[in-house]
């Protein structure tokens, strides 16, 4: 009787801690605002226009953060290997210079954008669960969100997710 009251907790359990990916953005994400290089502000919906049909892969960053820039060889590998994909980098960083510093120092090339509003104040975030960075997202030429949660560039689902969308 122990062992079946057991099981049933820990499947109980197992169930309200399994959170659905998101296969589409909400209006919140969709609204949030960002800056270009350019010093522009630009929504997140028109940077997923501006990349219509093709495979998005997402880098949420800041140059701040040890983690994103350890990732930095493997997310220069993944280009390499996987031209065909377009690169888009949203950063936390806290001021344009130190954004625009990271991006220099670090040399990415990518789409790059930085977050208007902190972490905890963004929308965005809130919307796609964000509690880690780095965090890698990628969207498919259908326009869904193919991979939800990725912190981990080594991540062999990451790969696969770029293959079964060409």
């Amino acid at each position: 009787m122990k062992i079946k009251t057991i099981i049933f907790v820990i499947t109980i359990l197992l169930i309200l801690s399994c959170k659905e990916e998101k296969t589409t953005f909400d209006n919140v994400a969709l609204n949030e605002t960002f800056v270009q290089k350019n010093g522009e502000k630009i929504q997140f919906k028109d940077i997923l226009k501006k990349n219509e049909g093709k495979t998005i892969f997402i880098d949420i960053w800041a140059s701040w953060c040890s983690d994103c820039v350890a990732g930095i060889p493997e997310f220069k590998k993944l280009q390499a290997e996987e031209k065909e994909v377009t690169y888009v980098m949203l950063s936390l960083d806290k001021t344009e210079d130190l954004w625009e510093a990271g991006i220099k120092k670090h040399k990415l090339e990518a789409q790059h954008y930085l977050f208007t509003k902190k972490w905890k104040e963004s929308g965005f975030c809130k919307s796609i669960d964000l509690d880690w960075i780095p965090r890698y997202m990628i969207v498919g030429k259908d326009g869904a969100i193919k991979m939800y949660k990725a912190i981990k560039l080594e991540d062999k689902a990451i790969k696969n997710t770029i293959k079964e969308d060409k």
